[in-house]
């Protein structure tokens, strides 16, 4: 995924270009701040020479009128204009092409970058197929969500939605169950049965899941809250199920 649809876009941080490069993401060329050392910048030197991408030391001045430096830590890729969203249709052909049991996550109205690309990091790694995101009220795929991610946005499915609950009765029709991460959910995170084909849905950081989408939710887990703070951070939240989600698909493997 890219953070410009139409547009030349960036990818800043060492982490995330690194990461560009090993996802063979289109790359025009990197430029490095003058006098920025360390073992990863050799690295992406070494892997953009294997894939035929130019790397440019720019002077500081220039380098910052492209780029904040504390952000970027002193490296950008240039990515040529590409498409950054897939379709549903997309997302669900990509899902049925896939051996293990289908896990979605639907991310309705994050707003905020960091929350986003922390959740899309955690999706990586937890074996998340795909993601939903709304077209309107969320936050962009754009260089704070990538630096996030820590690159994982170039290994994730991301699909574009305008209706969620028309992508959550798409992904019934599917097969999939629809749970919905919500703090007045009778069922307890870890009590759900997550086997068959799941669709997680995680809501906006302070309103939660919109009424219409919980209506349509399938079940609504919860996690126990036990000190003043009346709940977790969304991405935090998001992590804690989609591992639950992975522990029990490993422990129905391994008994």
């Amino acid at each position: 995924m890219q953070n410009s649809g139409n547009s030349p876009g960036k990818i800043a941080g060492r982490k995330p270009v690194m990461e560009a490069l090993k996802a063979g993401t289109p790359i025009e060329k990197i430029l490095v701040m003058q006098g920025v050392r360390g073992g990863i910048i050799e690295e992406i030197r070494i892997a953009a020479r294997q894939a035929n991408v130019p790397v440019l030391d720019i002077r500081r001045e220039e380098f910052r009128a492209l780029a904040d430096e504390t952000v970027s830590q002193g490296v950008i890729a240039l990515t040529p204009p590409r498409k950054q969203f897939m379709s549903l249709d997309e997302l669900l052909s990509l899902v049925r092409g896939q051996a293990q049991t289908g896990f979605i996550l639907i991310l309705d109205e994050i707003e905020d970058p960091q929350n986003l690309g922390a959740l899309i990091r955690t999706a990586e790694c937890a074996g998340v197929q795909g993601i939903i995101v709304p077209k309107h009220h969320s936050a962009p795929v754009g260089s704070a969500t990538i630096k996030a991610s820590a690159g994982a946005t170039e290994h994730m499915a991301i699909a574009e939605v305008t209706n969620i609950v028309n992508a959550m009765e798409d992904l019934k029709k599917e097969g999939f169950w629809i749970a919905g991460l919500e703090g007045s959910g009778t069922t307890l995170y870890t009590a759900a049965d997550y086997s068959g084909p799941i669709a997680l849905i995680v809501g906006n950081e302070g309103k939660g899941i919109r009424r219409l989408v919980k209506e349509h939710c399938d079940y609504l887990v919860s996690i126990p809250v036990l000190g003043k703070v009346s709940s977790l951070n969304a991405s935090v939240a998001g992590a804690l199920v989609m591992y639950e989600v992975l522990r029990q698909r490993k422990q129905a493997l391994h008994p």
